[in-house]
């Protein structure tokens, strides 16, 4: 087959589209139907510019698991405190639950392969998918910890300001570029740092640099926090670094365990083929009918033909 497999980090897109579009964009019954439009015009445009052999939609079954938050217990809690951002993926705005309803069932109405699996993330999905694919993927997403399935055969084209034309696609060779480490070692270095997106602190006083030097010259957070314990420090780690890393190693493993995306979910039970026409073209008429979204709908068959 032709292409790589498209995999969409379902929720960044829809949320993208919502804050990105104006509420005035209405549906026949006067409701906002901003984030349907703005999603389908996303996918058909994604659709045509790396014409995949493949799709799927990951989807968010459970935003925060209550086994990542029994380990670090403020894994996204701001997120909870501030609904109104556009990572915030939990608290949805009234607005937008319906529609979220409606591009699930667009997706399901098109036959495109829409997979939550119940006490996991669409992290989750999302790895266990560039995990066990044979071929070649791309992960769309704007979580940079999704960096941790990047290979030789897994990309992330990763959704920054502007147009999908200028999003960057992040193989191996860009993460070294961006960070002076490699893909494999992206993990060890987020909770080394932190990541507020996820409420994750980091150690107090190691930013990015520091993080990035400390994990390049050990290879790994296991292998730093030996040096730290044992007291066989050389630069760049410091003894005033050793006895951070000493004090925080408890939360430096919760930290990894809770950013490691699992990838062993049962994502071979879907089938990733892009379907040639809707599996249910009447209830998938009705749906994009009810959300004045026909337009839009017809776009994405069009593209998925192509």
């Amino acid at each position: 087959m032709n292409g790589p497999l498209l995999v969409l980090d379902t929720a960044t897109l829809y949320y993208r589209a919502f804050y990105a579009l104006p509420e005035k964009m209405v549906a026949p019954d006067g409701a906002p139907h901003n984030a349907i439009r703005g999603f389908l015009s996303m996918l058909t445009k994604l659709m045509s510019l790396h014409q995949p052999c493949g799709l799927v939609a990951a989807w968010d079954n459970d935003w925060r698991p209550a086994w990542r938050v029994n380990l670090v217990p403020s894994y996204k809690t701001h997120r909870l405190a501030d609904p109104i951002q556009q990572d915030s993926l939990e608290e949805v705005p009234d607005t937008l639950s319906p529609q979220i309803q409606a591009i699930a069932e667009i997706l399901d109405y098109s036959g495109i392969a829409r997979i939550g699996i119940d006490g996991f993330e669409a992290d989750d999905v999302i790895a266990s998918i560039a995990h066990q694919s044979s071929g070649p993927n791309i992960v769309v997403t704007s979580d940079k910890d999704l960096f941790q399935v990047i290979s030789n055969a897994s990309s992330v084209l990763l959704q920054v300001s502007g147009g999908i034309d200028s999003w960057p696609l992040i193989g191996p060779v860009e993460v070294e570029s961006r960070y002076d480490i490699h893909a494999c070692q992206y993990l060890d270095f987020a909770a080394l740092r932190g990541d507020p997106s996820d409420g994750l602190p980091g150690i107090e006083g190691i930013g990015e640099k520091t993080a990035s030097s400390l994990i390049r010259a050990y290879g790994s957070l296991d292998a730093l926090s030996r040096a730290a314990e044992s007291g066989d420090i050389e630069k760049p780690l410091t003894p005033r670094l050793a006895e951070k890393i000493r004090q925080g190693n408890e939360y430096l493993q919760a930290a990894r365990k809770v950013i490691t995306a699992e990838t062993r979910l049962p994502v071979h039970e879907w089938d990733y083929q892009i379907p040639r026409r809707p599996t249910h073209p009447k209830k998938l008429a009705n749906v994009s009918r009810e959300w004045g979204v026909e337009r839009f709908t017809k776009n994405l068959l069009q593209a998925v033909d192509a």
